[in-house]
């Protein structure tokens, strides 16, 4: 059976992010902002964040590459997790190499611009659809080993005597994943029907 070619590309992807995500040393306790600041420092290139107020239709996060430094302009009035998920989904951008691949767009999209100019206005918008779902691969597995890394290091919270039973109720939603269990073989009594 062959495998279709946007499957093998989604497997590239996917095992693309995963390396990356691997790749990283987490800031413990985790913060976003922390964690930019390293990438910025590894990559030898400064990251300014500048916080803006969300207006509807604009995006809440977007990274604009210029010549000399790299800018996360991203919504500051919004939860703190959401903010943090932004960060991710725009530092993500430059660990998968989205903004060398935006000077290549931005020369073949429109070779009378220069190529500073299109960075600096356009940021993401000329990213491709495989790249905003690369970067928010990313961000999700960075985000989903932060949360479990800080939930593994801080206590369990004391829960009132009512609350307990409802959240016993609830951590299968939100508790660690359920071990897998091995299916039972044969029997060593032959297997068979008890009678």
């Amino acid at each position: 059976m062959r495998l279709g070619r946007r499957y093998r590309e989604h497997r590239e992807q996917l095992g693309r992010c995963r390396r990356l995500d691997r790749s990283l040393e987490l800031p413990e306790p985790f913060d976003a902002t922390e964690l930019v600041r390293r990438v910025a420092e590894q990559r030898g290139r400064p990251i300014e964040l500048l916080p803006i107020s969300w207006k509807p239709g604009i995006p809440c996060g977007l990274l604009v590459a210029t010549g000399s430094a790299d800018y996360i302009v991203y919504a500051s009035d919004t939860s703190p997790l959401h903010r943090q998920h932004i960060l991710l989904h725009e530092v993500a951008h430059l660990l998968c190499g989205h903004a060398d691949e935006a000077d290549t767009a931005s020369g073949e999209l429109m070779p009378h611009l220069s190529a500073d100019l299109v960075r600096r206005v356009l940021g993401r918008t000329v990213y491709s659809e495989p790249q905003e779902q690369e970067a928010e691969l990313l961000a999700s597995m960075i985000m989903n080993r932060a949360v479990w890394a800080n939930s593994a290091a801080e206590p369990e919270p004391e829960l009132e005597p009512g609350a307990a039973r409802g959240a016993a109720e609830l951590d299968p939603f939100f508790g660690p994943p359920p071990r897998r269990r091995r299916k039972a073989g044969p029997s060593a009594e032959g297997g068979g029907a008890r009678g």
